[in-house]
């Protein structure tokens, strides 16, 4: 965990991430989503991070609770691995909803556009993104490979950006819901936001 310093020029944020499996919440085998998130986050944001991990089991009643209790420390930012297939015990995106203020649709619609260069399966993914309070909630994939390529997009031999990751649009989501002022690594995820909303460089 990375705690907020104070003579960083960034405003400091705090994330939760939390993973959701039956087996690597009861240890039968290593959870992989929490690292996997916490690489990624830690990689792309200029900001000095605290994080808020949780590995929970496939319940609906425990993911609610669990992304109540983020929301209610302060993560102005919630991010969910595991749970959104069509299986029966995935439950994530019925029990992200349930918690919701508002729904963010686009991001699920981008999450699906990505994976589907990759696999016809992606259709059966049921990620969705929601707002509440000064919180905004995503759910991910469930492989660390998957959750880079979604936040991140997929590039060229270049480095040009072939499909954008939902990242790029997170940052000003955060500023419009009353969140910290989130500043990426242009090398791994540009922030998209409007000239008006662009902080002056320092």
């Amino acid at each position: 965990m990375s705690e907020p310093n104070a003579t960083t020029p960034f405003d400091p944020v705090k994330i939760g991430i939390v993973s959701i499996s039956d087996r690597a919440s009861t240890g039968v085998y290593e959870d992989k989503g929490l690292p996997a998130l916490q690489d990624w986050l830690t990689r792309a944001l200029h900001n000095p991070i605290t994080f808020e991990p949780r590995l929970i089991p496939d319940e609906k009643d425990c993911i609610s609770a669990t992304l109540i209790e983020l929301v209610d420390v302060g993560c102005s930012l919630v991010l969910t691995t595991g749970g959104t297939g069509p299986a029966l015990r995935d439950v994530t995106p019925e029990a992200t909803l349930a918690v919701a203020d508002k729904e963010m649709p686009g991001f699920g619609e981008q999450m699906r556009q990505i994976s589907l260069k990759f696999v016809p399966t992606a259709i059966l993914s049921r990620q969705v993104a929601v707002v509440r309070g000064q919180s905004l909630i995503i759910n991910l994939p469930g492989q660390p490979k998957s959750i880079a390529e979604t936040l991140e997009g997929l590039k060229d031999a270049d480095g040009k950006a072939v499909v954008h990751g939902i990242f790029a649009a997170v940052p000003y989501c955060v500023d419009l819901i009353g969140g910290p002022y989130m500043e990426t690594r242009d090398e791994v995820c540009k922030a998209f936001r409007p000239k008006t909303a662009i902080r002056p460089a320092r």
